[in-house]
């Protein structure tokens, strides 16, 4: 399988919730609507022999809509062959969980929820692990004010430095 196959596996099997495929650099990647992300992610996994997903990231499009991409990048380990599922989402409308599919995404949503509070709907616990309990906001949205960041000073035991 290589990933044009898997582009063009995607586009006939979900032809209406394939948005776009992008190749890049020999790379590539498929725009998925929210409502087949899951579907298409588990046909790579079960069809395609996607047996990995080594991460979840996440960029915001400030002034664009929609206005996040969430990108799941995957893998068939043996061949090494790599693959991006992407879904779009504005503030408030959560993108399915990919945890049934790929286990090891419970850390990478956690993580693009707690710096860009997307909401991955069924995740079984989202909660903070990067930054404290309390922390208002998330860091990395293109409109968090950086101003909002209150660190402690350093404590010094040097007298009259």
């Amino acid at each position: 399988m290589t990933p044009s196959e898997t582009a063009e596996a995607l586009r006939t099997r979900f032809s209406d919730g394939v948005l776009d495929l992008v190749q890049f650099r020999g790379e590539w990647t498929a725009l998925l609507t929210r409502e087949t992300i899951r579907d298409a992610a588990f046909f790579c996994r079960n069809q395609l022999g996607y047996n990995y997903s080594s991460d979840v990231s996440c960029t915001d499009w400030l002034d664009r809509n929609p206005r996040f991409d969430v990108v799941y990048h995957i893998t068939i380990v043996p061949d090494t062959v790599r693959f991006r599922l992407k879904v779009q989402t504005n503030d408030g409308e959560p993108v399915p969980s990919l945890i049934p599919v790929w286990p090891s995404m419970n850390w990478g949503e956690r993580e693009v929820w707690d710096l860009f509070g997307i909401e991955f709907e069924g995740h079984p616990d989202l909660s903070r692990f990067l930054l404290p309990e309390g922390w208002i906001g998330y860091p990395l949205r293109k409109d968090y004010a950086q101003t909002q960041i209150a660190l402690p000073r350093p404590k010094t035991d040097k007298v009259g430095e």
